[in-house]
């Protein structure tokens, strides 16, 4: 059994979790310490503001870490390279993943999600039933991201910690980097046609926020092209088995546009569960 005890009124990440798994000299767990947090984003921030487009709050450049509101709330995956030491002097992150189950999202004032997206429609139908987890903030080093395990620890740590909470609905939103959606008329047309959420839950973008996905006819779709112009975490998205709300949204702080994530767990491809080690 996992030996782990339930964060406290004001500390969203769960304790004294144990290494959940290991490849070469790579190991996947949750962030213990804030020095840890600190490390978790301190790779975001390399990631979205120095090698992409995102723009830095003056204290975030100042600090070089990408942090919010949200952050204290929230348990953070980390994928460490136990083979090379950061400024710390500690093992180096290289990947990461945030996420927040539904008691701390309600501390922090909601979902980080529903600043763009109307959640309404699926937590009603999701009420009697649902554990949410909501997932968020992932990135890998770039010299780390061709690796596939990397990806893979990442998937394997999301699955077991999803299992611990006996979480029945992961949700979050995943991004294209740019925010022409013009020039992403091919891929987010494909998922609007292709793997739309079921209509009487489907999660909408906020109005005053709203950019049509429907952008070409589903018959003039070339399904190859398609799925070669999604990004890598879209695509692991898909093959898990997930679908797509109604609507991107652009993202002008990271420079991104951002499309709606809906995965029920008893929906997740059974590959998926035994090759990530979810029960």
């Amino acid at each position: 059994m996992v030996n782990i005890h339930e964060p406290g009124p004001l500390d969203g990440r769960a304790e004294r979790w144990p290494v959940l798994a290991v490849t070469g000299p790579l190991e996947v767990r949750l962030a213990e310490t804030d020095a840890e947090v600190e490390a978790a984003q301190r790779l975001r921030y390399r990631v979205f503001y120095e090698e992409m487009a995102a723009i830095p709050t003056p204290a975030m450049r100042e600090a070089r870490r990408d942090f919010d509101r949200f952050d204290e709330f929230c348990d953070h995956l980390l994928v460490v390279d136990r083979s090379a030491l950061d400024e710390d002097g500690q093992p180096s992150v290289v990947g990461t993943y945030r996420m927040i189950r539904e008691e701390y999202a309600a501390k922090a004032g909601g979902f980080y999600t529903a600043g763009e997206y109307d959640l309404a429609p699926m937590m009603a139908a999701w009420r009697s039933s649902g554990k949410f987890l909501e997932l968020g903030r992932s990135c890998i080093l770039k010299e780390w991201r061709s690796r596939t395990s990397t990806m893979q620890l990442l998937w394997r740590g999301l699955m077991a910690y999803g299992a611990r909470f006996s979480s029945e609905l992961m949700f979050g939103c995943a991004s294209f980097a740019g925010t022409d959606p013009q020039a992403l008329a091919l891929p987010l047309s494909y998922l609007h046609h292709f793997h739309p959420m079921p209509a009487h839950l489907r999660v909408r973008a906020r109005p005053e926020l709203y950019i049509e996905m429907n952008r070409i006819e589903k018959d003039k779709i070339d399904l190859k092209e398609a799925l070669r112009a999604l990004p890598p975490m879209i695509k692991g998205y898909l093959r898990a088995g997930c679908l797509i709300g109604e609507g991107a949204v652009l993202d002008p702080q990271f420079a991104t546009t951002d499309v709606f994530i809906y995965l029920p767990v008893n929906d997740i491809d059974p590959r998926y569960k035994s090759r990530f080690g979810a029960g």
